[in-house]
């Protein structure tokens, strides 16, 4: 591979880490702290409104389900 295609690939790079930190600031931490297991750190909110047909595809194929929520495995490694 020649110098030039290297630096074309490390600009790529760079400008593809630069919007994903950017997109990261837009994200709000929860400073609480909360105990081992019962949460993250994102602050929860509404949520975005999602078309019924997308939602039921959803809950058709999870696993766990309980009410209007999709329970999921967290942290099983």
């Amino acid at each position: 591979m020649d110098e030039k295609k290297k630096l074309e690939i490390e600009k790529q790079a760079r400008d593809i880490l630069a919007k994903f930190g950017k997109s990261l600031s837009n994200i709000e931490l929860n400073t609480k702290k909360t105990k081992i297991g019962l949460g993250g750190f994102r602050k929860e909110g509404q949520g975005k409104k999602c078309d019924s047909e997308f939602r039921e595809s959803m809950f058709k194929n999870a696993p766990k389900k309980e009410g209007d929520f999709i329970i999921a495995e967290t942290k099983n490694w």
